[in-house]
């Protein structure tokens, strides 16, 4: 991926020659942020979005990290990251779209100049509710209160109050959390209270934290939606038809439809706020009802796993791999694989509505 580079008018391609000609090279060879407006890109959420940041939590359970193979097959080396993927996720293609890198986890940054460039604080197993967490990895709460909180006051420190602001406020902070929640909801059978209690209990909280984010300067604001996760490989085993999971599904379309009332009326209440809702569920849901329309010949087994359509278990060193992973949907249980996640992001970037409203990404870094 061609990762924005900046070079300066002393770089050896640019020297020695007249005005005009350095005008023309440094052009080519620094090109302004592509596409967008956007400086820097924060990322909030879970394993969707996480890119190393559990590599870095000594207590949690293998089952929560991505840092060993077959993940990573197809990133460059065939290295395993962090990411739950086969090579690169969304984050790196929403990055590599607006032409900046790709933030780093934030656990692995020891220089905080780092920060003014973009930070991923995303931590896989997180969720909307604290409770969903199981002290395995960086909750929602804490990658908002703790983490962002720090960075902001770093930036406030380095910067100065008044380009802080306007450096956070130029920048998109992307949000994945979420599915977490959903998927223990159906498999945690004593989890108590109605569908509609457990959905507006993620509301409550997820109104609290999104205001937090603004308090902290989040002004432009992507939120990706749940999946249709009733249809994820680990999912479709526990229906009895086999076929996709009738409540996760539910209650993912339910809670897509929460978020957006709640973003509907944070934008009414701060003016100065907007945002993206990317409904990933009717994206995804398009892919697997027309599978060979979008190139897939496997839209229901993981491509990575063991056991019945590799759905027993999460991608390990002990599991078969699929060959052709260009057509496949799902790289594991749950999470899509590389291409999945590239074209979702395409759609995102330069889509409308229904699929992302009220504007897609690239409008949301040009206002």
């Amino acid at each position: 991926m061609g990762f924005w580079r900046r070079c300066t008018p002393s770089t050896s391609a640019c020297a020695g020659v007249c005005v005009v000609a350095l005008l023309l090279v440094a052009l080519a060879c620094c090109p302004t942020r592509a596409r967008g407006a956007a400086p820097a890109v924060y990322v909030l959420g879970d394993s969707q979005a996480d890119v190393g940041n559990n590599n870095y939590l000594p207590a949690t359970l293998p089952m929560y990290k991505a840092n060993y193979p077959h993940n990573g097959v197809d990133y460059p080396g065939g290295k395993p990251t962090g990411r739950f993927s086969n090579g690169y996720n969304f984050v790196d293609y929403l990055a590599d779209s607006l032409g900046v890198a790709s933030p780093p986890p934030y656990l692995s940054i020891s220089n905080t100049s780092v920060y003014l460039r973009g930070v991923n604080f995303s931590s896989g197993g997180s969720g909307v509710s604290n409770l969903t967490n199981m002290g395995q990895c960086i909750s929602f709460d804490e990658q908002i209160d703790q983490h962002y909180s720090t960075v902001h006051a770093t930036l406030v420190e380095q910067l100065g109050p008044r380009q802080a602001s306007t450096h956070l406020a130029e920048s998109l902070f992307s949000v994945a959390i979420g599915g977490n929640d959903i998927i223990n909801r159906v498999l945690l059978s004593q989890l108590v209270g109605t569908q509609d209690q457990f959905i507006s209990s993620l509301a409550n909280s997820l109104k609290r934290q999104l205001q937090r984010m603004y308090d902290l300067g989040t002004r432009r604001l992507l939120f990706v939606g749940a999946t249709p996760l009733g249809c994820c490989p680990m999912l479709r085993e526990q229906s009895p038809t086999k076929e996709c999971h009738a409540e996760a599904n539910y209650l993912s379309a339910r809670y897509n439809n929460a978020v957006t009332m709640l973003l509907r009326d944070m934008s009414a209440m701060h003016p100065g706020m907007s945002y993206a809702f990317f409904d990933t569920y009717t994206a995804l849901l398009q892919y697997i009802r027309q599978p060979e329309a979008y190139g897939y010949t496997e839209v229901k087994a993981a491509c990575c796993g063991l056991g019945d359509n590799n759905a027993m278990f999460q991608c390990t060193p002990a599991s078969s791999y699929c060959a052709n992973r260009t057509s496949y949907m799902f790289w594991d249980i749950v999470h899509p694989t590389e291409i999945t996640a590239k074209r979702l992001t395409k759609v995102a970037f330069d889509g409308s509505p229904p699929l992302v409203y009220p504007i897609n990404i690239s409008q949301l870094t040009a206002s």
